[in-house]
């Protein structure tokens, strides 16, 4: 089996040797080495690469009107219904290190959101950021308890004034 391995190779024609341009008119790609005459493409070598370059007209990106803003100060939030936490054992204390084992969040969230979509019969201790009016009524009325984390961030209140 060695002895095969150490003699494997490429067929023959199946690698050429890189074309080296610019080295001659014998090479065949010598003098203007493929750019052809004169022009901005044949000096200027980076000048088209350019992703949005459209020849120096006034590209697509700034022609178009822009609309809104994009708030980097937002917190994103992870929303989880309460017919997903069905699938927890009754009496479960449900924490977003039990959703994401569960993986009911994934990814990069800053607080989670139980909405009060579906139903739910088991009692359960639930211990997130927010909850939706529905969602409380609905997982105090199955004889669970609500528990409101407070968000890191502050959930983008102003600081009071010193």
């Amino acid at each position: 089996m060695a002895d095969i391995l150490s003699k494997l190779q490429a067929p023959v024609g199946a690698n050429r040797d890189k074309t080296r341009r610019g080295r001659g008119v014998g090479s065949g790609l010598g003098k203007t080495a493929g750019k052809g005459q004169k022009g901005q493409k044949a000096r200027h070598p980076g000048k088209f690469s350019k992703r949005q370059f459209e020849g120096g007209q006034t590209t697509l990106q700034r022609r178009l009107p822009k609309r809104g803003f994009y708030n980097h100060f937002a917190l994103s939030t992870a929303i989880i219904n309460v017919g997903d936490l069905e699938r927890f054992e009754a009496g479960t204390t449900v924490d977003e290190a039990l959703l994401r084992q569960a993986r009911l969040v994934r990814g990069a969230w800053d607080r989670v959101k139980i909405l009060g979509n579906g139903e739910l019969t088991k009692a359960l201790t639930v211990s997130v950021h927010a909850f939706s009016a529905s969602a409380v009524e609905k997982i105090e009325r199955a004889g669970g308890k609500v528990i409101k984390l407070e968000t890191s961030e502050g959930e983008g209140e102003s600081a009071p004034a010193a």
